[in-house]
């Protein structure tokens, strides 16, 4: 990538970054910062080997989608990958699927690299990550960056062991030797584990499968299913994700008669986006 193209990736991610709710050094919470910036975010969990994330325009909406059967650092990044794919590249597409091969660090596409970096630089600023290099880490000259070290800037920056390693590595903090000492660390001690260690974010580790969805998803639901585009099945299960029921809608729900053949796939439950 062109050093003048990685300059105005971070111009971007800087200018998002700075509408964003940040602690001392990173994020809090980058769920809520999509929200807050009016994209429609779905999280839902599609499976380990399903799509990490997809972001799409839609007449008004921009919609980001994450799998949350990823660990939640995993999905972090992808929400972030996907921010940067809406900010870079939406005036050229107006759609990103992505899976595990597209957000690689070492895919070989240039817009899921110019993405990759995007997230890079918004989830780990280069300034912020020395500062908290420099004021976090009190042994850090002496003993070097350890694997408990790497669980603290996880938990700081909510990112994953892999991620701080990557971007750590690519800003010159750690040379090829120093991250197989450390690999050889975390493999020693498993990450949740050196997160409890130092008092950290051990969910960062860990699948939640969340289920989170729109309001104005459940009116696509609805139509579709009084459109006979869904059958009641696939309607209900929209339901369950806003802990509904269909009596509980029943004013709005034409009566017809049962389909008897479901689509349960999470193209169902948003496809009033195509109509």
């Amino acid at each position: 990538m062109q050093s003048g193209r990685k300059r105005e990736i971070w111009s971007e991610a800087e200018a998002f970054r700075e509408v964003c709710r940040c602690s001392k050094y990173g994020i809090i919470d980058l769920f809520k910062e999509c929200e807050r910036c009016g994209y429609k975010l779905l999280r839902y969990p599609l499976g380990e080997n399903g799509v990490l994330g997809f972001a799409m325009k839609k007449e008004k909406d921009t919609v980001i989608f994450t799998n949350s059967c990823s660990r939640l650092s995993r999905e972090i990044f992808t929400l972030a990958h996907e921010i940067g794919h809406i900010i870079l590249h939406f005036q050229e597409a107006v759609s990103f699927v992505d899976d595990a091969a597209a957000i690689a660090e070492k895919s070989t596409d240039a817009k899921e690299q110019e993405a990759n970096y995007f997230a890079a630089c918004l989830l780990m600023p280069e300034d912020k990550v020395g500062k908290f290099l420099d004021l976090e880490l009190e042994d850090l000259v002496q003993n070097g960056l350890t694997a408990m070290d790497i669980a603290r800037i996880m938990s700081e920056f909510q990112v994953s062991f892999e991620m701080a390693l990557n971007r750590l590595e690519n800003l010159g903090k750690i040379d090829s030797a120093g991250r197989i000492r450390i690999d050889n660390e975390r493999n020693e001690t498993r990450v949740g584990n050196l997160l409890r260690n130092v008092g950290g974010n051990s969910r960062l580790n860990e699948v939640t499968k969340e289920i989170s969805i729109p309001y104005e998803f459940l009116e696509y639901a609805i139509y579709n299913y009084n459109h006979r585009a869904i059958p009641l099945e696939t309607l209900e299960k929209a339901l369950a994700c806003y802990r509904l029921t269909a009596e509980d809608v029943r004013d709005k729900l034409i009566s017809h008669t049962r389909h008897t053949q479901a689509e349960d796939d999470l193209e169902e439950l948003i496809g009033g986006l195509e109509d």
